[in-house]
């Protein structure tokens, strides 16, 4: 199998990697993802209604949603792996936008439960296809133009789409009423129609940035067979976290069993939340190119006083929680890639996001079980369990930063 050059074979006749170029790199990524999420993250917002009336009892929902996301991150070493010695980035990460994007309008053809099943495995398989080649070729970009800065740029247009998708959904269900099958099945019809758009738009950026690796101005690497000791020290941090980290689910099924907000409410506190990633995303991703791996322990702090506002607090608390929540949920997804970027070399940088993501993933899905275990035994000990392996994760940071520090003479990598 041919592989993509990682460098261009004549330097003099490749674009100037600049930092224009680069951002741009990134915009067009960013508006794939904007309607990447528009689509999943509509269909995810109706999904649950949808199996019901499909025939699905509760236990299947809860299963199904709970495997799909655990075989999803599992499924991404493999994919970060298979891009790393192949160099093909694109055409992964192009096989599982295909595969993600177009199970979800295919969702409106089903009749029985566990066709939809199969398709809602399908995307999330695509997902964990495309996923660390995509965010290896933004790591490629974001060093030209600052890495923290690059992923939060992505992750802001990402979190508008996944704003928008849920409340296009509501908006047409509701029009219809969505009290029978055919009204959802309109949704996930009309949700062609920005998957088409993802697709056309990363055709778009696959034929004007061919090598995304030429983005990246080359340095020296001392060691591309593995990973050193702080980053091994970072994915026990960052486990912490996602253990810890309550999934929404969770909090809107609380808010709804306590009456803590009325339910109307909640899908609103949901594109809250989102919008306050995307904020908080930027602003980090900025701090983080400036200062370091260090805003990341402001970031879970937020993440640490989320848990008693939204769980035990009253709606005053809810809305706190809920901004605490999102702001913890844009580091996430900007400054914890932009570290991975920075502590791996260029030729295994699928492989290092590959195994990230899985590692996240299956803590946050353990982490998530243990918790809904816990808030019907007691909600303070759910709390408590939050908070406490959370702060966990703080001098495990602080440790990655001494010897990043020690082998670096910084904290972090631009």
């Amino acid at each position: 199998m041919k592989k993509e050059n990682p460098v261009p074979a004549d330097q003099a006749s490749a674009p100037a990697i600049t930092a224009r170029r680069a951002t741009w790199f990134v915009v067009f990524l960013g508006i794939v993802s904007l309607f990447a999420d528009m689509t999943y993250e509509g269909a995810r917002g109706i999904i649950g209604p949808y199996l019901a009336l499909l025939g699905a009892s509760a236990t299947i929902v809860g299963v199904v949603a709970g495997l799909g996301e655990l075989v999803g991150y599992a499924l991404r070493l493999i994919s970060g792996r298979l891009a790393d010695r192949t160099g093909r980035y694109w055409l992964v990460a192009v096989s599982g936008y295909l595969i993600n994007l177009l199970a979800v309008p295919l969702l409106a053809l089903t009749g029985h439960w566990q066709y939809a099943v199969l398709l809602m495995f399908a995307e999330r398989a695509g997902k964990a296809l495309r996923s660390p080649p995509r965010d290896a070729m933004l790591s490629f970009a974001g060093k030209t133009m600052g890495r923290g800065w690059g992923f939060a740029l992505h992750e802001a247009m990402d979190q508008t789409g996944a704003t928008l998708g849920p409340l296009l959904m509501a908006w047409a269900v509701a029009m219809r009423n969505g009290h029978v099958l055919e009204d959802y099945q309109f949704g996930f019809g009309l949700l062609l129609i920005p998957a088409m758009l993802s697709l056309g738009t990363l055709a778009l950026a696959r034929f004007l940035f061919p090598n995304p690796r030429a983005l990246e101005m080359r340095s020296p690497e001392l060691d591309t067979h593995g990973f050193a000791q702080p980053f091994w020290l970072y994915l026990a941090a960052t486990a912490c976290v996602a253990a810890g980290f309550a999934d929404y689910p969770l909090i809107a099924y609380h808010f709804q069993a306590r009456a803590v907000v009325d339910g109307g409410w909640v899908p609103f506190f949901y594109a809250l939340a989102m919008a306050v990633d995307g904020g908080a995303a930027l602003f980090f991703g900025a701090i983080y190119d400036r200062r370091g791996m260090g805003v990341l322990i402001a970031a879970m702090l937020a993440g640490v006083l989320a848990a008693p506002l939204l769980f035990l607090g009253g709606f005053a608390g809810a809305v706190c929680g809920v901004v605490l929540w999102g702001v913890g949920m844009g580091a996430q997804e900007s400054v914890m890639k932009a570290v991975v970027a920075a502590m791996s070399p260029a030729a295994r940088r699928g492989s290092a996001f590959g195994i990230f993501n899985m590692s996240f993933g299956i803590f946050w899905f353990a982490g998530s079980a243990l918790m809904g275990v816990l808030y019907d035994v007691s909600i303070p000990s759910l709390v408590a369990f939050s908070m406490v392996v959370q702060l966990l994760a703080i001098p495990l940071m602080l440790l990655v930063m001494r010897r990043y520090r020690a082998a670096h003479g910084k904290d972090h990598t631009a």
